[in-house]
């Protein structure tokens, strides 16, 4: 297909886009740490900002080793099967569409609070329709609106930082003695701390995001992204909860939880302070929905490219937009909007275990490119007892959440199920085509012109979808590797042709390559392999040759793991995939 090229972002404009989205949660997350853990809830805090230093290597380490779109699909889907990882870009899919939701609701009801005359629906709905207009128009375009709404931010929360400090330098600390000496309503510290930090780790959804657009990134930048994601909410979460105790009693959190930063606002600086909090709320709630368009754009783009979505989706405006992805995602968003009417807890359901599982899921992912990916090239690297430990607070958190919210929880697994089930007939497709064809000839004889024409269109798509080829770039005799990557091809891939390329220098001979794989043709019947020899050296400039030639994607095209003397970083390869 034809691609559209567009300027990368730089670091500030790739920050701004997921940062817009995790720097949200400070809107929210203070207050409602503060409701389970009280007093504690600034130390809950800073446990979660020690988790998301641990993910800072772990996501650093995975997408500097296959610097590709897809977040934790992507890990999957080069280091375990295609099953496996369309699970997690199910659960992405689920979180995106959730926060797109919520971050437009909650914006709204903001809104409503400054003009009451607004309809928090009709408005919710037109936020939505405006950010996909914007994410149409192209990356650039986002960018620009996403720097500028980012910025308003940082300066908000400052101000508001340094209005509390100039107001506890009048007043003392008199309330904080008073909050401090408050008995813990969960009877003790540790389990105080346990259901705030549960509660907590919603500060961090969007961590993931700029994972998912990495591809429109300058080199070098997505590990900038995740430190200043990580300096932010690091910074402005335990602060902001450790003001409020400070300054605003804890029998007055319940009754202002939902604008508490408003309300601290009020309290410090004026009615002028809670005013442009409020403003600042709608306008970074609204960059969140950008955020959550943006990500899944190219995680979906990147899912159909690997023919889990119909080709359809593959469609590219002149700006080089996936134009019928975000119209997509806006109709899902829409339609849970009017199936959930609005409920912000039904919603908050989806959005908390969905991202929660696709955080561990990428911790998994990293565990297993260290396992199968050994000697591939990576900029950074997280230890794996860290890793383990970082899953293992990702697991905790779900079990709280799981306590404080088990109707979160069904509500939750009610929309994961279709998904996997919509995903499960993708992947499936040609076993069902095949059943539809059997079953409509074993019925032929009283419908036998409509069994006619539908079997002719049945075996057309059939044909269709198994004629896809792929290609593996091997680089020597070794028929184990060979088999391996004929069994991840029959398991993984629909598909009834698979080209086998040896790259030779001169003088090579592949004699015993070439018996290896006569047994692998007698071994599987099914799939048409192809042996081809170059001479040449293997690199990108033969993957496009080839690729062009073929009319092959490269995201169809298989390699080895590569190791540390390889020539190329795996982003110049253009999506070839490993799966050895």
């Amino acid at each position: 297909m034809k691609k559209n090229l567009h300027t990368k972002l730089n670091q500030l404009q790739a920050t701004a886009i997921c940062g817009n989205d995790i720097s949200s949660s400070c809107l929210y997350v203070s207050a409602l740490t503060i409701m389970y853990a009280g007093q504690y809830a600034w130390i809950s805090l800073l446990i979660v900002a020690v988790v998301l230093f641990l993910f800072r290597k772990i996501y650093g380490e995975v997408v500097g080793a296959i610097p590709l779109n897809g977040g934790a699909y992507n890990v999957l889907l080069n280091t375990s099967t295609k099953r496996m990882a369309s699970v997690a870009a199910t659960l992405t899919v689920l979180s995106y569409m959730a926060t797109a939701v919520i971050s437009a609701s909650e914006g709204m009801h903001y809104l409503h609070g400054i003009f009451s005359g607004i309809d928090v629906t009709i408005a919710t709905i037109i936020v939505l329709m405006a950010f996909t207009g914007l994410a149409i128009l192209g990356i650039g375009e986002s960018a620009f609106v996403a720097v500028i709404i980012f910025i308003i931010h940082l300066i908000t929360l400052s101000t508001l930082v340094l209005a509390s400090i100039w107001f506890l330098t009048n007043h003392g600390l008199q309330t904080f003695s008073i909050n401090w000496a408050v008995p813990i309503s969960s009877g003790s510290i540790i389990t105080a701390l346990f259901l705030g930090f549960s509660a907590a780790m919603l500060g961090i959804s969007g961590f993931e995001s700029s994972a998912n657009f990495v591809e429109e990134q300058e080199h070098g930048v997505f590990p900038k992204t995740l430190r200043n994601m990580w300096a932010i909410v690091s910074f402005f979460n335990p602060v902001l909860a450790l003001l409020l105790i400070c300054i605003i009693p804890l029998a007055e959190v319940g009754d202002h939880r939902e604008s508490l930063l408003a309300y601290l606002g009020q309290t410090t600086g004026g009615y002028w302070l809670a005013y442009l909090i409020s403003i600042d709320a709608v306008l970074v709630l609204c960059g969140a929905v950008l955020t959550s368009f943006v990500g899944v754009s190219g995680l979906l783009n990147r899912m159909t490219l690997d023919r889990i979505l119909p080709n359809y989706f593959l469609k590219q405006n002149k700006r080089g937009s996936n134009y019928r992805i975000i119209i997509s995602f806006l109709v899902m968003c829409v339609s849970v909007l009017f199936v959930t009417k609005g409920d912000l807890v039904s919603l908050a359901g989806v959005y908390t275990f969905s991202f929660l599982a696709v955080m561990g899921l990428f911790g998994i992912g990293n565990l297993l490119l260290k396992f199968k990916r050994k000697k591939l090239p990576r900029p950074e690297r997280a230890g794996g007892i860290s890793v383990v430990i970082a899953v293992s607070f990702i697991a905790v958190a779900f079990i709280g959440n799981l306590y404080m919210n088990i109707n979160s929880f069904y509500t939750f697994i009610k929309y994961l199920l279709p998904a996997l089930l919509f995903i499960s007939i993708m992947l499936n497709r040609t076993i069902l085509i095949q059943l539809l064809i059997d079953s409509l000839e074993y019925f032929s004889k009283p419908f036998r012109k409509l069994v006619i024409f539908s079997n002719r269109y049945l075996v057309k798509l059939h044909l269709k979808i198994n004629s896809q080829e792929f290609v593996f770039f091997t680089k020597g005799d070794d028929v184990a590797i060979l088999n391996k990557v004929m069994q991840y091809v029959e398991f993984n891939e629909t598909t009834k042709k698979l080209k086998i390329v040896n790259i030779k220098k001169e003088g090579e001979s592949n004699e015993l390559l070439i018996k290896d794989i006569e047994v692998l043709d007698r071994a599987y019947p099914d799939i048409d392999i192809e042996f081809i020899e170059i001479k040449g050296a293997f690199g990108p400039e033969i993957i496009d040759e080839l690729s062009k030639k073929w009319g092959i994607p490269k995201n169809f095209m298989f390699i080895g793991s590569p190791g540390d003397r390889f020539s190329y970083r795996i982003s110049e390869l253009g999506g070839v995939r490993l799966i050895m």
